[in-house]
């Protein structure tokens, strides 16, 4: 019983540590998961390989669903996420791909990248230190925009406009199997910039890649007196310096068969979670309930598939669990 006690003890703080960091936060429009944890092979390039299995992932999220806007538009963004990651022995570390597409009114972006990550063993834990290279395609219909000044010399004379970008993240990844995991990555280091887009205008908009810091921390809590029930809190906060957005989550995990959660993100939704697990494949879904005030802007959708293949890697025993299909 002390020990039921001292566990519910430890889930408060961390929980009291969530609810504090959310103070003061405000939400950006940068593509976003409710089930951010299955997006850390992208987010977080020191990620790949730190579980000892295959994984492969799909996860498509509609917010806002069926928003419109004045013209009767459909502009509500949409994110379709697929990655895979694996051990590599013959490297000392993991390989990771990742491809996003997000869309977003008029806005079309495609990134697609391919990472490294070296395996730090340190004793009772293991350091992932990533570095993934990505292409970004990024598309624009501007004919489509209505500026708020007629004529902007930024977009004036401007029809649907694309460019090809290419930048790179890095990641580190901090991992104590079946007790804690710590992460900080950079995404798009060089927030790297196209050429003018309207050569007939000397202040010509151009496309950029969007520079994001990521931190974030999960602790799964397994309660010795009911060892089919595992508890996970964790926590995801992502910044460009001039926005920031948190993500607190909790969930409680049946069996590693049924899962419950709820997500907050301040100032714009409660999420609610469930997941169900068979064998190697996860199938979770989510609804964000929106909190922002504002009875026109509706719930989203996500939805998630993963699949986690084990490999046999002859190494000396020690149970990893994977920190995503928990």
């Amino acid at each position: 019983m002390s020990i039921l006690k001292t566990k519910i003890t430890h889930i408060a703080l961390v929980l009291a540590l969530l609810l504090t960091a959310s103070l003061g936060l405000r939400a950006q429009q940068v593509p976003i998961f409710t089930n951010y944890t299955n997006s850390y092979a992208y987010a977080n390039a020191g990620f790949a390989g730190m579980s000892e299995g295959i994984n492969l992932l799909g996860l498509y999220r509609q917010q806002w669903a069926g928003f419109q806007d004045n013209e009767g538009n459909a502009v509500a963004p949409q994110t379709f996420l697929l990655t895979g990651d694996m051990p590599f022995r013959a490297l000392h570390g993991g390989v990771a791909f990742s491809i996003m597409q997000d869309k977003l009114g008029f806005e079309n972006n495609v990134n697609v990248g391919l990472g490294y990550s070296f395996h730090l063993d340190l004793g009772g834990s293991t350091l992932g230190i990533g570095l993934a290279g990505t292409l970004l395609n990024r598309s624009v219909d501007f004919a489509q925009l209505k500026p708020g000044v007629e004529g902007d010399p930024l977009i004036q004379g401007l029809g649907e406009e694309s460019a090809m970008l290419f930048d790179f993240n890095v990641g580190f990844f901090w991992q104590v199997p079946d007790s804690f995991y710590l992460g900080f990555s950079v995404v798009n280091v060089l927030e790297s910039m196209s050429q003018a887009l309207n050569d007939n205008s000397e202040t010509s908009a151009s496309f950029t890649t969007d520079r994001t810091f990521y931190l974030l921390a999960g602790y799964p809590f397994q309660f010795e007196d009911m060892p089919f029930l595992t508890f996970i809190p964790s926590i995801s906060v992502m910044s460009d310096i001039a926005s920031t957005q948190l993500n607190a989550s909790a969930r409680v995990v049946y069996n590693n068969l049924f899962s419950l959660g709820v997500n907050y993100r301040p100032q714009e939704s409660v999420g609610l979670m469930v997941g169900l697990t068979i064998k190697d494949i996860t199938l979770a879904y989510s609804y964000d309930i929106n909190t922002m005030g504002l009875s026109v802007v509706p719930g989203s959708h996500e939805i998630g598939l993963s699949y986690c293949f084990k490999l046999d890697l002859d190494r000396t025993p020690r149970d990893y669990r994977s920190v995503r299909y928990l």
